[in-house]
């Protein structure tokens, strides 16, 4: 399993090259220093803002791991708040009009995605100029994973969304934005193409797969933006026998952890991981005992808490599952101009019966039998992805794909920040829920 490390030596320098997250107003230099792209003019100083880029995206309560699970977990009733003091995390919890553009959680999540796609444009940019191809490739690939991840996000969350860094930059509509990522990664998967990854880029900055990832991450936006056959194409590119994960340590370590720790912010809703009715996990489902525990703290009765990707301040994140690949297929097949539902149950049963899954998140259960209709295989699918892929920041984009009643959700989509309506006059208006 491969475990994506911050490797110290470049930590100083891209910290240099992530100035504090100012208002959405898409410029992020800093007049005060010399400009980023004069500076970023050689393979090192390139791979230690690729490597800064990587730090921005998991760093604790600003990063965007933390704030997509936050924002998803509780519009989607995943999650339970603890403590009302815990404002912002109130209003999500609340739901409907008390989440408003004040909320700090929607705010690092949106300001953070696009410093983000800045730094990594930045560096795409100077990587084009190396003369070592190889290594330019490697530095592409590398930060277009968190470039797609950024818009990937971004798009989950809002209606429209920009695609572009500047003043005054237009929005396009979310579908645009998921094609924006796989553009990004189309662009990044020909530059590799052309000139496989070096071994010295290999060796230099922390080892992401950046292949087969960029085909996973391809085919979850190509899912979530509609196109089908797409989806079924770049699933069928990823290997499953290994698994890539966010590392963290002490110095960066796992905000999960951090949060359920305390024991005051949130935990999972209930051990049904907030399903009912027809959605009830099977109570020999494994993967409930992976992703929650019983657990007391001091003389205290055993409460619910969140397990799985959480445990320790060490413990990795992944950047995707193997599980989440397998259900795209059988997504893509049931949902295809023609669709073929006993290719979709095949896939499906993969995950049912998965017991050997690289992160350990094996359902272990008897197959699927019987024939379905179009409807209930897709429900069957859903109610699968919100136990895989439980606490992942992915289940309210399922919920609007799947066409989950309003009633299950607290928001459906989120109102802008206002420092990006305070900066851009093309910021759309707020959705009504």
């Amino acid at each position: 399993m491969k475990k994506i490390k911050i490797n110290s030596i470049y930590i100083a320098f891209g910290l240099l090259a992530f100035a504090s997250i100012t208002a959405c107003k898409k410029d992020f230099e800093d007049p005060s220093r010399v400009k980023i792209d004069d500076a970023l003019n050689g393979s090192q100083a390139l791979s230690a803002v690729a490597v800064g880029v990587q730090r921005t995206y998991t760093l604790a309560r600003t990063g965007v791991i933390f704030n997509s699970i936050a924002a998803s977990g509780f519009s989607s009733n995943e999650l339970k708040l603890l403590n009302a003091g815990n404002i912002p995390e109130l209003q999500l919890s609340t739901g409907g009009s008390a989440v408003d553009a004040t909320n700090t959680i929607l705010f690092n999540m949106w300001a953070t995605a696009y410093k983000v796609v800045d730094e990594s444009n930045k560096v795409i940019s100077g990587a084009e100029k190396l003369g070592d191809k190889g290594y330019a490739s490697g530095l592409i690939g590398y930060v277009t994973i968190f470039k797609a991840l950024a818009l990937g996000n971004v798009s989950s969350f809002w209606q429209k969304v920009p695609v572009t860094i500047g003043k005054n930059v237009p929005f396009v509509d979310r579908v645009d934005g998921y094609k924006a990522a796989i553009a990004a990664i189309d662009n990044a998967l020909a530059k590799i193409a052309a000139n496989p990854i070096s071994a010295q880029f290999s060796s230099t900055v922390p080892d992401l797969n950046i292949v087969n990832t960029l085909h996973a991450l391809k085919a979850r936006y190509a899912l979530f933006s509609g196109q089908y056959a797409l989806a079924l194409t770049e699933a069928n590119a990823v290997s499953l026998s290994t698994g890539v994960s966010f590392a963290f340590d002490n110095a960066n370590p796992n905000v999960l952890n951090t949060i359920i720790s305390s024991n005051n912010v949130f935990q999972p809703t209930d051990e049904n991981l907030g399903l009912s009715g027809a959605l009830l996990p099977d109570p020999a489902d494994k993967r409930i005992p992976f992703y929650t525990e019983w657990k007391a703290t001091g003389t205290n009765p055993p409460t619910l808490r969140m397990k799985g990707f959480s445990q320790t301040t060490i413990t990795s994140i992944p950047v995707f599952l193997p599980g989440e690949i397998i259900l795209i297929k059988a997504e893509a097949y049931a949902r295809q101009t023609t669709p073929d539902l006993n290719s979709a149950l095949t896939e499906l049963n993969k995950v049912v019966t998965k017991n050997n899954d690289v992160f350990g998140v094996n359902a272990n259960l008897p197959a699927l039998t019987g024939t379905y209709t179009q409807p209930q295989l897709l429900e069957l699918i859903y109610k699968h992805r919100c136990i895989e892929l439980f606490a992942s920041g992915l289940k309210l984009e399922d919920m609007r794909r799947f066409g989950r009643p309003v009633a299950e959700m607290k928001r459906s989509f989120m109102p802008y920040p206002f420092q990006e309506r305070d900066n851009n006059t093309n910021t759309p208006p707020n959705p009504a829920f």
